[in-house]
């Protein structure tokens, strides 16, 4: 009985073992891949206004968002400055607005450039060659040394090339002829044709950041204002605004003029457009109105008649100081009885 006890309990601590060290190993490897990479991964790329189309691969990295570009990327730098570390070591730096792509086969490194400048700065155990259009550029590492070459290509056809260490093979893809810019040459050439091959100092210009804006916006913690502050903003916002112009405070208010037209109409299938009737045009003015201007008081004095000059007075007008030319009978009585019966007679 206590061996057959034994064996139970070893064999319970065996599959405990075994239960822990897979689950051990589930944790672990995630850890050991963090930083592997697929075969066709080219280097991870930083930018500020970047966008990457075909394969690529994104991974999380102590919080931040890495871009992984692989083997057919498509990379559209629309401003600023771009950066990519190569998995093999070295870093090419894109100064935009620039177009390229890249491609990797037996671990050399093809950038196909469409517009826009590029740096690289790459050892001599990486194969680097860059092409556009017409003209293919290979860098060549003098003592086994790093290299270091810029190449740039505008919209106009306009080609620069810059080796500031190593040199740069440059090699027409029609015809196959190639020229050798010395290591510290700066070159220019137009239209791909090597025969426009001069000497153009300053014409390639991309420098090289030692750090680039992270992707990830970083996190703000806002707060309620204080009271102080909101009888700040409460005077800010009930301050009288002085106009911007003193004539344009001074001039008047002009009415404003709307035309409302009808719709017009197209028929296909007509050779002649019916034509719109004017009389459905609206003209709407828009004018500010004035108040009413209401004096308050006693007007003294009789009123003052004016007539124009050469108009005919109307014929039963006629002015106080006038009296009547002729009185009838019956005036006369009225006043005679008045006379008799009044008191101071």
């Amino acid at each position: 009985m206590t061996s057959t006890a034994n064996n139970g309990t070893s064999r319970g601590r065996a599959i405990f073992l075994a239960c822990a060290a897979v689950f051990a190993a589930s944790f672990a490897t995630p850890a050991a891949r963090a930083d592997d990479h697929p075969g066709d991964a080219i280097g991870v790329i930083e930018g500020e206004a970047i966008s990457v189309d075909g394969p690529m691969t994104v991974e999380v990295v102590r919080g931040q968002v890495k871009t992984v570009l692989r083997s057919g990327s498509d990379v559209h730098v629309k401003s600023g400055q771009a950066r990519i570390d190569l998995v093999e070591g070295g870093q090419i730096m894109i100064c935009g607005p620039a177009h390229f792509s890249m491609l990797k086969a037996g671990g050399a490194i093809t950038v196909a450039l469409d517009s826009g400048t590029i740096h690289a700065v790459v050892g001599s155990e990486v194969s680097l060659n860059i092409y556009t259009p017409q003209i293919q550029a290979h860098p060549i590492s003098i003592g086994n040394g790093a290299e270091d070459l810029l190449v740039g290509l505008d919209s106009a056809g306009a080609m620069c090339i810059r080796a500031n260490k190593g040199a740069v093979r440059v090699e027409q893809q029609l015809n196959g002829q190639s020229v050798l810019v010395p290591q510290s040459g700066d070159v220019s050439l137009t239209n791909g044709q090597i025969e426009s091959l001069r000497a153009a100092t300053g014409h390639c210009v991309c420098s090289m950041q030692a750090v680039i804006k992270p992707m990830t916006p970083g996190i703000e913690i806002s707060q309620l204002a204080t009271a102080e502050e909101v009888r700040k903003k409460a005077a800010e916002l009930n301050a009288p605004t002085p106009p911007e112009n003193k004539d344009q405070a001074a001039q008047p208010e002009e009415p404003i003029y709307q035309v409302f037209m009808p719709p017009l109409r197209y028929d296909a299938k007509s050779k002649v457009q019916t034509e719109f009737d004017p009389n459905l045009i609206i003209l709407v003015r828009r004018v500010r109105v004035r108040p009413t201007l209401i004096f308050q008081g006693r007007v003294e004095g009789d009123p003052i008649v004016a007539h124009a000059a050469g108009l005919p007075q109307p014929p039963n007008t006629f002015s106080k100081s006038q009296k009547p030319t002729e009185v009838s009978t019956w005036s006369r009585v009225k006043t005679y009885f008045r006379k008799l019966w009044s008191p101071s007679t």
